[in-house]
């Protein structure tokens, strides 16, 4: 085969790869649209491939105790569970519209992961997605705890579920709410009076979310 007859070969593939991108980019979707197989698999392989061997290979230097799982859980709770939701499976509001997708972080796909990925993933992020890095750039104990929750999660019972709500954030208004709520609950007048301002939460926050 001529050089000439290569060049054109060569041209002629790009061409039809361009006008291909067009055609996708000018149906395309926008966030709405479900990823497609070969997305989804296409940004599973530019995950891997963006993770060094090193970080791989890296060893959780904490070992899963109640005591570590109630301080990872609670810690996923204030800090993650906006996303990938408390049981981890994505199915927030937020999670359903990225592109691509919340993980479900039960599913086989995330727990064949070694705990040097998982930790690589928290601690940089993911580029090209709504994952961001987490944690202190030189000493992270937070995102490997975060590791044995997630390892944890396929075994979530409804008492852990349920005590992590009260670690969920909340609003405001969702604050003044409860709070009207527990009021009324206890025989308080809770109705504003003239002149005075609205009554807020000023209990302290949870050490948690002080971080």
């Amino acid at each position: 085969m001529s050089r000439e007859l290569k060049i054109g070969l060569a041209l002629l593939v790009i061409v039809l790869i361009v006008a291909w991108l067009s055609s996708l980019l000018g149906q395309y979707p926008g966030a709405r649209g479900t990823p497609s197989a070969a997305e989804v698999a296409l940004a599973r392989h530019l995950r891997s491939w963006a993770i060094p061997r090193s970080a791989r290979a890296g060893k959780n230097p904490f070992v899963s105790s109640p005591e570590l799982l109630e301080e990872s859980r609670r810690h996923f709770a204030d800090h993650c569970a906006s996303c990938h939701d408390n049981n981890g499976s994505g199915a927030t509001e937020m999670g359903r519209n990225f592109f691509p997708r919340v993980p479900d972080m039960r599913s086989d796909s995330t727990q064949r992961l070694s705990d040097g990925e998982l930790y690589y993933i928290i601690h940089n992020g993911v580029r090209w997605t709504g994952m961001p890095a987490w944690g202190d750039p030189d000493n992270d104990s937070d995102s490997w705890k975060l590791v044995l929750f997630i390892r944890h999660l396929p075994q979530l019972s409804q008492e852990e579920l349920q005590d992590m709500q009260r670690f969920n954030p909340k609003s405001i208004a969702e604050q003044e709410e409860e709070n009207e709520e527990d009021d009324f609950l206890n025989g308080r007048d809770s109705s504003p009076k003239p002149g005075v301002p609205a009554k807020r939460d000023n209990r302290a926050p949870h050490p948690e979310k002080q971080k």
